[in-house]
């Protein structure tokens, strides 16, 4: 596959490609069908990893956008995954199951879990999860870092048979994503020498905190437990985040130049995005997202329960309107498609023609949002070609130095 590589004025010479943003509906739970197998098939995103027959099968138990509906039908498909992990008494059959009951259950909590149905598949995605990582030959183990009173719990895994401090990865979710999927992407930077810490964003999973000021804090207290593990090289820390975890990867970038090496941010929203007119013209009813995104921002943020408290909340969050971005930066890879409507490629040359030190991007000129496509560059061949090597490289660079 030939690499699409450019620095940021492709991102300029992109710009009339973004495509003309209007409100739209939501799609209908036929529609929400029909894409879904789509995207299965193509092992594309939210449904990389899952096996087209779970996703018919699932569906063919779900008749409305009901949320406890939609978890019933994907919990029921998970739960015979589950039964055969439990009681297999081979640990590569287990693991097997269990990880597939995961990504069935993760799913059946998608995109965020705000019903009861909804809330007890994210229990259950946990628990399977949790018991697959028992399958692993190299141990994955679970932290909890004291923040504010609190616990952040994040998941650490080291390469085999590291000698010295190790070079880490601190892998941010998304709105969607969880620490359970950005552990997954990174699993296969172990061989490589390079460990990671994977944590949920503020707001998802099991994050201590909602969106909202200071709740980037958090990662400071991730940072200084990281600071204080002999195993860990505290000199190459890598933040990466996803989507809104890019947006915290990107405020990491600035807050803490000091204590990380460099920063990547797939389609980070910096400044645009988190205004109204964008909220209501390009984030509700955006199709390029599977359903509800809008619900899915309402439920991280600090203080909403509806769109217009949104409205009232988001603008706050830019990072140009904390004043971050006239400050000095870590160096940044930033991901993105010119064709995304999640974000807008404004943001992206916003943060580009930030801070004090030149930044590289990869930008899909034919990519929606994380600078995917349908087919070719999906989420892990993203985080393949482009991500993890552009992480090694920089790691390397400070070895040399």
């Amino acid at each position: 596959m030939k690499k699409i590589i450019s620095i940021f004025a492709v991102a300029l010479a992109c710009h009339s490609l973004s495509p003309v943003f209007a409100q739209v509906h939501e799609r209908t739970i036929d529609e929400i069908k029909q894409e879904s197998i789509l995207r299965a098939e193509k092992g594309a995103y939210p449904l990389g990893g899952l096996n087209p027959a779970d996703v018919k099968e699932a569906f063919s138990y779900i008749q409305t956008r009901d949320r406890d509906d939609w978890a019933a039908g994907f919990s029921k498909v998970a739960a015979k995954y589950m039964e055969i992990g439990n009681q297999s008494s081979d640990p590569k059959t287990a693991g097997e199951a269990y990880k597939r009951a995961w990504r069935l259950y993760y799913f059946a909590q998608w995109p965020v879990p705000n019903s009861p149905g909804k809330k007890q598949a994210y229990q259950s995605a946990l628990d399977a999860y949790a018991k697959y990582s028992k399958t692993l030959d190299n141990p994955m183990k679970v932290v909890e870092i004291p923040f504010n009173g609190k616990t952040i719990h994040a998941y650490v895994r080291m390469p085999k048979n590291a000698t010295g401090p190790v070079p880490m990865i601190l892998a941010i979710s998304g709105l969607d994503s969880r620490k359970e999927t950005v552990a997954e992407s990174y699993s296969q930077i172990l061989d490589k020498g390079v460990g990671y810490l994977a944590v949920d964003s503020p707001g998802t999973g099991q994050a201590p905190v909602k969106v909202g000021p200071g709740a980037g804090k958090m990662f400071s207290a991730i940072l200084d437990y990281m600071g204080q593990q002999p195993e860990i090289d505290k000199s190459r820390i890598v933040v990466s985040g996803v989507s809104f975890g890019g947006y915290w990867a990107a405020d990491l970038a600035f807050r803490e130049k000091a204590r990380i090496l460099g920063s990547v941010a797939q389609s980070p929203p910096v400044d645009e995005f988190f205004q109204p007119q964008f909220l209501y013209k390009n984030t509700l009813g955006n199709r390029e997202y599977l359903f509800d995104l809008a619900p899915a921002f309402i439920n991280v943020f600090e203080g909403a329960s509806n769109v217009n408290d949104l409205a009232k909340l988001m603008p706050r969050m830019s990072l140009k309107a904390e004043g971050l971005l006239s400050q000095p930066s870590a160096t940044m890879l930033v991901v993105t498609g010119a064709k995304d409507t999640q974000v807008p490629i404004s943001d992206i040359e916003l943060l580009m023609r930030s801070g004090d030190v030149p930044k590289e991007a990869w930008i899909n000129p034919q990519g929606g949002h994380l600078g995917r496509e349908l087919k070719g560059w999906t989420d892990p061949v993203i985080f393949k070609e482009v991500i993890i090597p552009w992480e090694l490289r920089l790691i390397e660079a400070s070895r040399k130095q």
